[in-house]
This record gives structure tokens, C-alpha cells and sequence, in this order.
């Protein structure tokens, strides 16, 4: 997923589960069309207000019609809906084919939804829902509140509700599609983008959206040729250029990628997500300076976004700046104690700084909120061994054998801890399992030194002969098994 674009957040999961009873009672329901008539005030306040392009809106009321005439106070409703001066002025171009009262109180909900009150602003829209329980619009104003304040279970109900009472609307199907990218629905986006489609097949935000379902399915080339026509019909979409950059940085292209993100600050210097990923890759091309700059104006518009502080502190760690790196992932887990990410990697920094201390306790917390990670498991095991924590060792690294088995280094490091046990025969199982995974010089040596503590020289010779050809220009590897060899001939002497 575009993690950068927004964070999944709790509940989406039921959004499957939903979607799949919606099915069901839609298939014995009947849509209502009361979209098809004019568009009263009320539908074209709460659109505005839920962030639906003036260019749509003028569009639908140009083929249906404008269903209230414009004045002092419907402006002034508009305005505090979020419309602009060009919008309004090609308003007054159309005739009224229909007249429309607006409810005051919509206005005041869109003030409050634009101060983030949206506990508030909700509050409002529900209210007007209960004398006019069957208007797409409010559901699907209700909708986008939810999805402002990041429930997006709740943006799916009203979403739905809004779509099953005026199917005609295009904007729903694709505020359904993101619903369902933020589940990682990958399918169900595509679906509700291909119907958007189906009704307008210029509408460039529903190329978007099946360029974000198909980034949902990893499917990269078909995501990033949907941008594209998105951005053929809406060249000047900054968030497009960037969730395209995204998708081709995981295709492997940091060049294009650092070109497209570019492209969309241009656009929206205020892009903060745009500022951490662009430092971030920058860091990986190892331009510091610039990728340091680029974080710091992302931490100054978004001081309170942990995922900022992350990027920032892997670049000082890359920089070998570890005294910053460690500062600045102090401060994050200091303001942010359940972030998830970046034990790991400060115990990085710890290591280089030789504080192993620190850096265990660090991969301990790692361990502790991923205890599914094979990774974290082995790093921290590896730690323990360097610490000659021989027993804690064993247990962390068989762990990451039991969720890794086709790790061979995971199985490495178990055998050097066995051998550090003395246990010599469990060692050699778990060498033997990572020669036969990853056939290395390194580990054809460790299991020749298993082998030879067992008294098996025969064996250990052919592993040391095979280390000695995977990596001839290895001095210690052609020594021992010299001294192997001269060790066997004098003990057949004998």
C-alpha cells in the first residue's frame, strides 16, 4: 500500500465483510434515482463541502440542471462550503430550472468540518438526515467527514448508503474504490473504479483510483499506466504525480521516482508525505545534504508525523551521523511509544557505536511488538551471541528458524551458538541445513569446524576443499585446510 499517501487505520478490515453483505441486499433492493433531477442546493452544498471538484459539479448541473436560484445568502452558503469565485460566476451562467430552499445549518457543518470539528459537523449533517433520511448527498457528506477523522468503516457505511440511494453518481464509486484501497482491497477498488469508469470514461480521479487498486494487488505496470491516463485528463495533480512516483520506486526506479516527486511539490509545495519520501530517497542515492533539507521542511509542516522522524533519523544512520540518528529516534518513540517501526534500527545505531546494551534492549522492544519477524528474532539472537548470552542466543535464533526455515544464515548462527553450547551434533544439523540453503564459502567453513570437533576430518576436508574453491582468494580457508591435511597425514602415520 501507499502508506505515505494516508495510514491505515483501525476498522478497515470489516470493510470486506461489509461489502460482501452489501451485495446480498442490493441485489433485492431497488437504487433510487433521486439523484436525476436537478441538483438542489443541499446536494450542491454538501458535495462542495465533501471536497468534490467544481469541474464535476459544474458538469452535473449542466446536463440536469440547477434546481435553486442563486443569491446573497446560496452564495454565501457556497462560499462557506468551500466554493470559489470561478465557480460561482459559472453558476450565475445557468438558468434555474427548479427552486430549492438550503438548509442554513448545512453551511455551519461545513465551517465546522473545515476547523476539524468533526465530531461537530457530523453531528450536524445527522440531524438533517433525520427529516430527510433518503439524500445521497448528506450520507455521502457524512461520509467524507469520517474519512477525515480516519474512520474508515464509517466513511464505507455512508459511502454505501450514499451509493445505494443515488448509484448515478459517479464521485461515490470512487470514494467507495478508496474505501476499499485503504482496506487493501485491491479487487473490490478496481471494481467500483472500473464502474466510475463506465460512467464517465474521462473522469481522471477514477483513473486514480484504479491506479491505487492496482497498486493495492502490487500490479505496478497496470498502477502506473493508470496515473498516467489520470494524468493526461488532470495534468496538474499533484497527488497523482506523487502515488505514481511511489509505484515506480517499488518497481526499482529511484531516478523517475525522485523526478516524479519533484514534479509534485511543484504543484503542492505543502505536500508534506512528498518532502519525508522524496529525503528518504535521496538518502538511499546518498545525497544527504538535500535529503536532510527535504525531511526537515516534512517534519516543520508535519512536526507531529512519527514516520517523518523515521526517515530522518535512517538518513543520519546512513550519513554515520549516529549520535543524531540516535537523537532523533529518541524523540520519536519519546512522543510516539507505540510506533511500531525503528527498534531495529536504532539498535543499529547503538551496534555501531559499540553500545550493545542499548541496542539489545532495543531489539528486545523490536521483538516485542513483531514477534512474527524471523528478522528481528535473528538480529537480536546474533546481538546475545556477540554478548556471549549463549542460552538467551539459542532460544532467539531458533525462533527465527522455526518462522524462517529457508533462512541459511538464520540457521548459521543457531549452529554458532550450539557450538559455543557445546553442542556439537544439534550444530551440525543446523550447519548442514545452511549449506544446503545458501551453499557458501562462509558456511562450507562453519560446518568444516563442526565437523572436525566431531572427529569427521574426512567430512571437514571436502567442506574445507569446497570453502577454498567458492572463494579462492580466502588465505584463512586455504591455511586450515593445509593444516587439515597435515594434520591427517600425521595421524595415518600414527
Amino acid at each position: 500500500m501507499l502508506q505515505e499517501v494516508v495510514e491505515l487505520l483501525p476498522g478497515v478490515e470489516s470493510v470486506r465483510l461489509k461489502f460482501g453483505l452489501l451485495t446480498l441486499l442490493l441485489s433485492a433492493t431497488t437504487v433510487s434515482q433521486a439523484s436525476a433531477g436537478p441538483v438542489d442546493c443541499t446536494h450542491l452544498v454538501a458535495w462542495t463541502t465533501a471536497g468534490v471538484p467544481h469541474a464535476k459539479l459544474i458538469a452535473i448541473a449542466k446536463q440536469r440542471g440547477l434546481g435553486f436560484r442563486l443569491g446573497t445568502q446560496t452564495e454565501k452558503e457556497l462560499t462557506s462550503a468551500g466554493a470559489r469565485n470561478e465557480f460561482l460566476i459559472q453558476l450565475r451562467r445557468l438558468t434555474p430550472v427548479a427552486d430549492s430552499s438550503c438548509p442554513a445549518r448545512l453551511s455551519r457543518a461545513a465551517t465546522l468540518l473545515h476547523d476539524k470539528h468533526y465530531d461537530d459537523a457530523a453531528d450536524v449533517v445527522n440531524r438533517l438526515l433525520v427529516n430527510d433520511q433518503h439524500n445521497g448527498s448528506l450520507h455521502f457528506l457524512l461520509g467524507f467527514i469520517e474519512q477525515q477523522r480516519g474512520d474508515w468503516d464509517a466513511a464505507f457505511d455512508h459511502y454505501t448508503e450514499s451509493k445505494h440511494l443515488e448509484a448515478d453518481f459517479v464521485e461515490v464509486h470512487n470514494r467507495l474504490a478508496l474505501t476499499f484501497y485503504q482496506a487493501d482491497d485491491g479487487d473490490n477498488a478496481i471494481g467500483e473504479a472500473r464502474t466510475a469508469l463506465s460512467m464517465d470514461f474521462d473522469d481522471g480521479d477514477a483513473y486514480r483510483m484504479l491506479g491505487l487498486g492496482h497498486y493495492a494487488n502490487q500490479q505496478y505496470e497496470a498502477a502506473v499506466n493508470a496515473f498516467q491516463e489520470s494524468l493526461t485528463r488532470d495534468p496538474d495533480n499533484a497527488d497523482v504525480y506523487y502515488e505514481m512516483a511511489v509505484a515506480v520506486r517499488d518497481q526499482g526506479s529511484t531516478d523517475q521516482a525522485v523526478e516524479l516527486i519533484r514534479k509534485s511539490i511543484a504543484l503542492k509545495p505543502q505536500h508534506w508525505q512528498a518532502h519525508s519520501t522524496l529525503g528518504a530517497l535521496l538518502g538511499e542515492q546518498a545525497k544527504y545534504k538535500e535529503a536532510i533539507a527535504q525531511l526537515n521542511v516534512a517534519k516543520k509542516l508535519s512536526p507531529d508525523d512519527p514516520s517523518v522522524r523515521e526517515n530522518l533519523a535512517g538518513v543520519y544512520y546512513s550519513k554515520g551521523d549516529f549520535d543524531l540518528a540516535i537523537n532523533e529516534y529518541g524523540e520519536l518513540f519519546k512522543s510516539r511509544p507505540d510506533w511500531r517501526r525503528g527498534h531495529d534500527s536504532l539498535a543499529r545505531a547503538y551496534m555501531a557505536k559499540n553500545e550493545y546494551a542499548l541496542a539489545a534492549a532495543q531489539l528486545k522492544l523490536a521483538v516485542q511488538q513483531n514477534p512474527s519477524s524471523a528478522g528481528e528474532h535473528r538480529a537480536l539472537g546474533q546481538l546475545l551471541l556477540l554478548s556471549n548470552e549463549l542460552q538467551d542466543a539459542a532460544r532467539e535464533l531458533r525462533i527465527s528458524v522455526q518462522l524462517d526455515p529457508n533462512s541459511g544464515t538464520s540457521h548459521y548462527y543457531l549452529g554458532t551458538a550450539l557450538i559455543e553450547l557445546q553442542q556439537g551434533p544439534a550444530a551440525l544439523t543446523e550447519f548442514q541445513q545452511a549449506v544446503r540453503i545458501e551453499p557458501t564459502a562462509e558456511h562450507h567453513f562453519a560446518l568444516a569446524a563442526c565437523l572436525m570437533s566431531l572427529g569427521k576430518d574426512s567430512d571437514a576436508l571436502a567442506e574445507m576443499e569446497a570453502a577454498s574453491r567458492l572463494d579462492p582468494d580466502k588465505k584463512l580457508y586455504n591455511a586450515r585446510r593445509e593444516e587439515l591435511q597435515r594434520l591427517m597425514k600425521s595421524n595415518s602415520i600414527r
